[in-house]
């Protein structure tokens, strides 16, 4: 959805009370008047559908206990988790959408704010053991397209979110719901992999369970 520059004469009144009102909403009088007229003219705009998956994910994550973070710009949303390793550390699940919905729709990065080298390593652990399983999926259904990116460094993993399987565009309802489904697994799994971090063999053994549980009993696994 392209955009171009527009002459418009408005009110002092009028502007005034935008302003003050995209003040509120962290917002940008353009972004604001963009999207006002949007729905007046019902047309949905990217900053309108990522608004909407947002609330679907919301929902379907405090439904099952998550925390959810308040984020200062639409295209982002944090939602908190914390795992049973001695001081309780938290991990942030971070989603960010992008505009456009096309084979790569966005990304997820999980963090940990903490300098326990021991925690640091566990995760680092238990990513890699997650990306060899979707690997490993991905490789057995034969997926068409480029290989979904990941990175992990410093107790951090960041992956793309992908919809190469779907055979038609998704609508909001249905992207949150995936993204909640996939957030949901990875959290049981990591939970998993700490209450057995000295059973390697079983944890790993559980934790390909629950991914061999997810990718059956998702809606689309992404």
């Amino acid at each position: 959805m392209g955009k171009s520059v527009y002459s418009l004469v408005l009110s002092d009144e009028v502007v005034a009370a935008v302003d003050e009102m995209a003040f509120k909403l962290n917002a940008s009088r353009s972004s604001l008047i963009n999207q006002v007229l949007a729905e007046y003219v019902s047309l949905v705009t990217p900053e309108k559908r990522m608004r909407d998956i947002y609330e679907e994910l919301s929902q379907l994550l405090l439904n099952e206990g998550y925390q959810v973070v308040s984020q200062p710009s639409d295209s982002m949303l944090s939602v908190k988790s914390v795992l049973r390793y001695k001081y309780k550390p938290t991990i942030r699940y971070c989603v960010e959408l992008a505009r456009e919905q096309g084979e790569s729709f966005g990304e997820i990065r999980v963090l940990s704010r903490t300098q326990s080298q021991g925690l640091l390593e566990a995760l680092e652990d238990f990513y890699g053991l997650w990306v060899q399983l979707e690997k490993a999926y991905w490789q057995m259904r034969k997926t068409p397209g480029k290989p979904v990116q990941y990175i992990i460094e410093n107790g951090r993993f960041h992956r793309q979110f992908r919809l190469s399987q779907a055979r038609r565009p998704l609508d909001e309802e249905e992207v949150g719901k995936a993204i909640a489904e996939y957030i949901q697994a990875f959290d049981t799994g990591i939970k998993l992999y700490f209450s057995l971090l000295h059973e390697p063999a079983d944890a790993r053994r559980q934790v390909q369970k629950v991914y061999s549980d997810y990718v059956r009993g998702a809606q689309l696994p992404i």
